[in-house]
């Protein structure tokens, strides 16, 4: 059941964590329900599997867009947060569409869904602002390829959603394009909503903007790029980043030499991204990791410690070489005891921080509070 209030409290929270909202005016749209109010449809009775939230971000990279795009890279936690704040807890895959123009350095760059968010902020981190210039840009072509070329769940309790994130129209002249439009009626007939955020004020894209909006069942927003934002750090940034440090180190994986070299080199990878981000933002990567929303994407598959406390798998029907190295050469006790050391690390690890994330809220909620804070029609924050 895909109600009206998920729709409107996705999109106002997403929306205004994509574009970093401004205060004051600049800013076009329906007012948004709040956040929190987020509802679901419940378990699934029979398999009692949680509900699906699947989201696609087509977003345009040409030039102009730079500081959105900068903007996405810092928020991209903040938007999973809101979306594991849904009851009951959601599953979260998250996909992105980059595009630009013919003759750009490419038209568009796929990055399915998938819920291993450590993956899509890689993704996202390599997309920077460039090319673009004449004004219409390929959005027909971004967004047939975020209805068609997304690999999107067949669950028809899923809720499916794209946001159109740009500054410039369409362009309407290319041969061998798809017309958004109809584009639009096939996301309809899939149960897609499609929502579109304007960057600036181009009375075009507007017209485009509000169309899309229109025949995709979605909300319009505009922000206006002249407006500031106000980037608030806490003194619990550091401690959280450190923490998700510790926690990334609780993780074990088994399979192959081959599965495990994968890991390994995505491991690495994710410490590589995580060095390059802002400690803000390594602040909400532990926050929603910590919570049971963001287990999946924290954990992915075959994660020893995981699979053996749970009692999913059994220790003793694995093979020892596919064991994690440290642990191929312990005796049975002792490779248990080493297992269940992990799990009892990574759960205190959770819950401080959790607290620790819970006086960070708090603690920006007041700050923004008092400066006139990141709001929406008066909404809450946006940090």
């Amino acid at each position: 059941m895909k109600t009206p209030l998920i729709a409107l409290a996705l999109f106002a929270a997403t929306a205004a964590t994509v574009a970093l909202l401004p205060a004051g005016p600049g800013i076009a749209g329906r007012p948004p329900e709040d956040p929190a109010q987020i509802l679901l449809p419940p378990l699934d009775p029979l398999t009692q599997e949680q509900p699906l939230v699947e989201v696609v971000f087509v977003l345009d990279t040409t030039g102009s867009m730079g500081g959105l795009i900068q903007a996405a890279k810092e928020k991209i936690w903040s938007i999973a947060s809101t979306l594991a704040s849904a009851q009951p807890v959601p599953q979260i895959r998250l996909g992105l569409v980059a595009y630009r123009d013919r003759g750009d350095a490419y038209v568009t760059r796929v990055v399915d869904l998938s819920a291993d968010l450590d993956a899509i902020h890689a993704a996202l981190m390599d997309f920077e602002a460039q090319g673009g210039g004449d004004g219409p840009e390929s959005v027909n072509q971004a967004l047939h390829e975020a209805v068609q070329q997304i690999t999107w769940s067949e669950d028809p309790r899923a809720y499916q959603v794209v946001f159109l994130v740009g500054d410039a129209p369409p362009h309407l002249d290319y041969p061998n394009d798809v017309p958004y439009a109809e584009t639009l009626a096939l996301a309809r007939e899939r149960g897609i909503r499609v929502n579109a955020i304007q960057c600036g004020q181009e009375a075009v894209t507007s017209e485009h903007w509000e169309r899309i909006a229109q025949l995709g069942d979605g909300q319009y927003l505009r922000v206006d790029q002249a407006g500031s934002a106000v980037a608030v750090a806490s003194p619990y940034d550091r401690r959280l980043a450190e923490l998700a440090a510790e926690l990334d180190a609780t993780r074990l994986y088994y399979g192959s030499a081959e599965e495990q070299a994968l890991k390994e080199r995505q491991q690495a990878a994710s410490e590589k991204r995580q060095a390059e981000a802002s400690l803000a933002s390594r602040a909400r990567r532990a926050g929603f990791n910590a919570r049971e929303a963001g287990k999946a994407s924290f954990l992915g598959d075959k994660e020893l410690v995981e699979d053996v406390i749970s009692g999913r798998v059994e220790l003793s029907a694995i093979a020892p070489t596919l064991l994690p190295a440290p642990l191929q050469a312990m005796a049975p006790q002792a490779q248990q005891a080493a297992i269940t050391e992990k799990a009892e690390r990574r759960q205190a690890l959770s819950q401080e921080i959790q607290a620790l994330s819970a006086q960070r809220d708090a603690y920006l909620k007041q700050e923004l509070a008092g400066r006139g804070g990141l709001r929406y029609e008066g909404e809450s924050p946006v940090y």
